[in-house]
């Protein structure tokens, strides 16, 4: 069996930067419209627009928005999960402040509970009322956007119990009941089973977190 003729050199370099190239153009306009959907979420305080204007304020066409999604869904799942990528490294990046591991981890809890609570911005809207239609109808779509802040929160909980301030245990399952307990709190804002409004602060959320995670 005869083998294939190796390509020249300068072929494979002028196809790799052809795809390069491409690939750049490609992420260019999709930031494009991420970019647009984000100016329109701002200016309306809710994700209430059309593909429409997406691809107006964008400046680019119709079929050039179908190549990249499948409609107005698939860009609402793309800026959430990069609002939760975002937030996850500023998380990150904040926690790395404090050399007290409970004090980072605190402050996590706290950043987290204040940007999950309903509000007009952009990343509220995406955090509270996308993401809770977003988990009755795809769970798994919203597992994979939180995977990155379920890694900072399993980090800072593995960075506690190693320091010894809370029992070791699961941290990444302990995480992602942290970050459910935190988030479903932050959107049942100002409502009480009791039927009594009382606003839950985001230090009660962290002592109630701290309870289980600490066990005590």
């Amino acid at each position: 069996m005869t083998a294939a003729p190796e390509q020249p050199a300068w072929r494979r370099r002028a196809v790799e930067r052809s795809t390069r190239a491409a690939k750049l153009r490609a992420e260019e306009r999709v930031q494009k419209f991420l970019d647009s959907a984000y100016e329109l979420i701002a200016e309306k305080g809710t994700t209430d627009f059309t593909v429409q204007e997406v691809v107006n304020r964008s400046k680019q066409s119709l079929r050039s928005f179908y190549q990249y999604f499948d409609g107005k869904h698939e860009l609402l799942l793309a800026l959430f999960e990069d609002t939760l990528a975002k937030s996850a490294d500023e998380i990150r990046e904040a926690a790395a402040s404090k050399s007290d591991p409970l004090r980072a981890l605190r402050l996590a809890v706290e950043m987290l509970h204040e940007r999950a609570r309903p509000g007009p911005d952009v990343p509220r809207q995406l955090f509270g009322r996308f993401a809770l239609q977003l988990l009755v109808k795809h769970p798994s779509q919203v597992a994979t956007a939180h995977r990155p802040l379920l890694t900072v929160f399993a980090e800072l909980i593995e960075r506690a119990a190693d320091a010894g301030v809370i029992a070791a245990g699961r941290p990444r399952r302990q995480a992602a009941l942290v970050l459910q307990t935190v988030m479903f709190a932050a959107q049942a804002h100002g409502s009480a089973a009791d039927g009594r409004a009382e606003t839950v602060t985001s230090e009660e959320v962290w002592r109630f977190c701290l309870g289980g995670i600490s066990g005590t």
